[in-house]
């Protein structure tokens, strides 16, 4: 099949623009073109396929809530392959390439109705290579970004309409060659929840620049495995215990009911949450401190991680239902009465996305204008605040399981949470790790909602949260916090408070003092306006009497 010279030239084009982020040029074009925001953060390069992980998630928690074996299995499928996300075509060439091609040269093919379809080279591919991965064009739409979506998508979510027609010509570094695969089965993806996981050994710990990242090996030396997220969710799928160094689970204890909680919360805030933390770190590693022009590939990073954070499905304003870590804080912010700008609502965007997302913006500036340690000061900003609804989520249902007769649901909620947050608290304070893993661990016999909000609050000077943040879980029957959960008090605000109370005190004191002096010179003056009345000169007389 024959492209015109203009074709191949228009899809050159595309792919040098909508690509720009993967395979940055020495310009600065990019810079200044105008991306969709992302939940209002203004990004500085094309990432709307990586924003679209969300839609794995969001496929994955559909067939889990289904509850029957093989929804169980789709879900394990999508999680393991994808779908959404970096989708690519594995095509058999009829005819082995003439010549090297490299990853990211410009390919073009057609679709079933014989529509132009543009894909750049997935890697490098020597001469003679028979078997190719082209990856498909995206675009700065995110509703259209693309346009095949398949891997391990059940049948009904699956889009094929912009994959690459079973057979035809592809057209490579100007030379067409012929091609067959099978759509339905060779449209897979290049980036999955899974591997966020299982590549964290060399890309957190030590295959990186700033290796290791200090919140990964939070987490590392808690659990003793790099892949501790993927070992948490493929135990849950399996219904086996895990075999960490702490923190233990026996999912076998579960029925489908926990199972889902586990998997689903599992997937994001063990998962996910740690590539958010990954890419900002990755962006740091990148960054050249002073240099105004060539931190092109440190502000994609770091992009990526706002998009990681918040998906596609909270959409420009970030008011969509979305799927991860931003529509996680507005949930907890509505149990803990900390929406809104001032954290005092019960609805609206959580305080929390407001602060994180100033945060964005912060360090996207700062890496543009190579500010590389202030930007690392924002970084530990963003990692510190991001442990906070996986505690209030802990919170919660250790209440829910000890004061509200909370089942099995509520048990496997508040143990996912835990698992989320309990290494950075063992890292803290190994004590109070233990009391929250005592109290919420899969299959606690009991749970102590006070010790376990106790625990938590006892570090939080070291994780770098405040009372005010965390906010008390609000009983809105009753229109007052649940007893005992209220918020605690802030260090700081306790020693203001105490100073006040010492200040009144030494008013007070000081009040009495010069009163009661003021009462003794009061009657002390009458007494001699007194005797003055009756003739008697007081001073006179003591003046006498000191000369004799």
């Amino acid at each position: 099949m024959k492209f015109s010279t203009a074709s191949l030239a228009t899809a050159a084009a595309v792919l040098a623009t909508v690509n720009a982020s993967s395979k940055l040029r020495s310009t600065n074009v990019r810079r200044y073109l105008s991306y969709e925001k992302v939940a209002g953060y203004a990004p500085g390069s094309q990432v709307t396929d990586h924003c679209a992980i969300d839609r794995d998630q969001a496929a994955i928690e559909a067939e889990l809530a289904k509850k029957t074996p093989e929804a169980f299995e789709n879900a394990l499928r999508i999680y393991n392959e994808g779908g959404n996300s970096k989708s690519y075509a594995q095509v058999t060439l009829t005819t082995p390439l003439s010549t090297f091609i490299g990853a990211g040269t410009a390919i073009l093919g057609r679709n079933a109705e014989g529509n132009e379809v543009a894909g750049k080279a997935y890697e490098d591919y020597q001469a003679g290579t028979s078997v190719i991965k082209v990856q498909y064009a995206t675009t700065d739409i995110q509703e259209a970004y693309v346009q095949c979506q398949v891997g391990a998508l059940t049948e009904a979510d699956r889009n094929l309409s912009g994959c690459f027609a079973e057979q035809g010509d592809l057209t490579i570094d100007g030379k067409e060659y012929s091609y067959t695969y099978i759509p339905s089965n060779d449209n897979l993806n290049g980036r999955t929840i899974a591997g966020f996981s299982t590549g964290a050994r060399d890309k957190m710990r030590v295959g990186c620049k700033g290796c290791p990242y200090q919140d990964f090996m939070y987490f590392y030396d808690y659990y003793g495995s790099d892949t501790y997220a993927h070992d948490w969710v493929t135990a849950a799928f399996a219904g086996d215990k895990t075999s960490f160094k702490n923190g233990n689970a026996d999912f076998s204890q579960y029925g489908m009911d926990g199972k889902e909680q586990i998997i689903k919360k599992g997937t994001a805030y063990l998962n996910i949450f740690m590539y958010v933390i990954r890419e900002f770190e990755d962006a740091l590693d990148d960054c050249e401190r002073g240099c105004i022009n060539c931190n092109d590939d440190p502000v994609h990073a770091w992009d990526e991680g706002v998009c990681f954070y918040t998906g596609s499905i909270e959409g420009q304003d970030g008011a969509g239902d979305g799927s991860l870590l931003h529509q996680l804080a507005d949930k907890r912010c509505a149990d803990y009465k900390t929406c809104g700008v001032d954290g005092t609502d019960l609805e609206g965007m959580a305080r929390l996305n407001y602060e994180l997302f100033d945060l964005f913006a912060l360090g996207n500036f700062q890496l543009q204008s190579g500010n590389c340690p202030a930007a690392r000061d924002t970084t530990k900003r963003v990692a510190q605040k991001m442990y906070i609804p996986m505690i209030q989520g802990s919170i919660r249902y250790a209440y829910k399981m000890d004061k509200l007769q909370g089942g099995e649901k509520e048990a496997a909620e508040g143990a996912a949470f835990a698992a989320a947050v309990l290494p950075r608290i063992h890292a803290a304070s190994p004590e109070a790790a233990q009391t929250i893993y005592n109290n919420l661990r899969v299959g606690a016999s009991s749970t102590d909602s006070a010790a376990v909000k106790s625990a938590f609050e006892s570090v939080y000077p070291a994780l770098g949260i405040t009372c005010a943040e965390m906010g008390g879980l609000w009983n809105e029957a009753e229109k007052s916090y649940y007893s005992g959960m209220e918020p605690c008090q802030d260090v700081s605000t306790r020693e203001t408070e105490t100073v006040v109370k010492n200040n009144n005190t030494l008013a007070i004191a000081l009040g009495c003092t010069f009163g009661a002096l003021f009462a003794v010179a009061a009657a002390f003056i009458l007494y001699i306006r007194k005797r003055e009345k009756r003739g008697e000169m007081t001073f006179e007389t003591w003046k006498t009497a000191e000369q004799s």
